[in-house]
């Protein structure tokens, strides 16, 4: 069985959208990565960070859904991160309302001596020194796959640089990619972040699905289309856990296999937008699953003849 490690926040979430709001409630890069991931025979560990305000039943909840939380350090009076957003009526966009990073600020990461083996690191959104940190820490892993944003390209670019240049895959949505590559044309944008030094690159465009880049090679994958989104909170980290999920579930790393990758991740990301936060991520069944794979077949699937 292959080892995943993750790093990202564990953290609380209180979101408005149209369609309701909620108080504080379990949220964090890290939970909704682990939380798909979880979805694949594969040993899984958080490298993560909390107060002491932090909900047993969450923590009972990851390890419920063979989540390792060896790596996630209890600040003993201290506050767990913080966000609070409120989303416009086309749940594309948002404001951010409210950030507290509490126990985030101070948070220098631990890799547990069991997991420093791990095949496959899935960087969940975080400082680049965080992430640069964890990348010391481990031995010799199959594949890295970092997910960033623009608020680090904005403010930390010379760190993220570094870390972007020891990955494997970079995974951002197509206005982070244009900002970094400083190109428009997502093809140019895809090739300039490979000379950064990913060997592929995940473009995703959220209801519009997901591009894979490598080399002179493209494979688009369309999003499901749902006749309700509830809340899109999530949705991001939760592609990248079935993305690499899937690969460390299989071991195979090819850009054959990463197509069905970017699938599976797409999968799970729709039914994480059915409920608030990671309420549909916790009761999701393997049969469901599988459903909704044969629609993705159906819809990606077709016949022509060629003159």
């Amino acid at each position: 069985m292959s080892k995943l490690l993750i790093v990202g926040t564990v953290a609380f979430d209180a979101i408005e959208t149209p369609f309701g709001k909620t108080d504080k409630i379990l949220g964090g890069a890290a939970t909704y990565i682990g939380l798909s991931a979880s979805n694949f025979d594969v040993e899984s560990a958080v490298v993560s960070v909390v107060g002491e305000d932090f909900p047993k039943e969450y923590l009972d909840l990851l390890e419920k859904n063979n989540v390792n939380i060896e790596g996630l350090e209890v600040v003993k009076g201290g506050k767990t991160f913080f966000w609070s957003g409120k989303y416009h009526n086309d749940l594309n966009t948002r404001d951010t309302l409210d950030t507290q990073l509490n126990v985030l600020a101070d948070f220098k990461p631990v890799v547990p001596d069991s997991h420093k083996d791990s095949e496959f690191v899935m960087l969940g959104n975080l400082h680049p020194l965080v992430q640069l940190s964890v990348l010391d820490q481990v031995k010799n892993p199959k594949l890295v796959v970092l997910d960033t944003m623009n608020f680090w390209m904005d403010n930390t670019l010379e760190d993220l640089m570094k870390v972007i240049a020891r990955v494997d895959v970079i995974t951002i949505n197509d206005e982070e990619a244009r900002q970094l590559s400083g190109e428009y044309s997502l093809v140019k944008a895809a090739r300039k972040i490979e000379e950064m030094g990913p060997k592929y690159v995940v473009i995703k465009k959220g209801e519009h699905g997901a591009l894979l880049f490598h080399k002179d090679q493209v494979f688009f994958a369309p999003a499901l289309p749902l006749e309700e989104v509830f809340d899109p909170t999530g949705a991001g980290d939760t592609f990248a856990g079935g993305f690499i999920g899937y690969l460390a579930r299989t071991g195979n790393i090819s850009f054959e296999n990463m197509k069905s990758a970017i699938i599976y991740g797409s999968n799970l990301a729709s039914f994480c937008v059915e409920k608030f936060g990671t309420e549909r991520m916790q009761t999701l069944t393997g049969d469901e699953v599988n459903k909704r794979l044969d629609e993705f077949r159906k819809l990606t699937q077709f016949e022509t003849q060629l003159d």
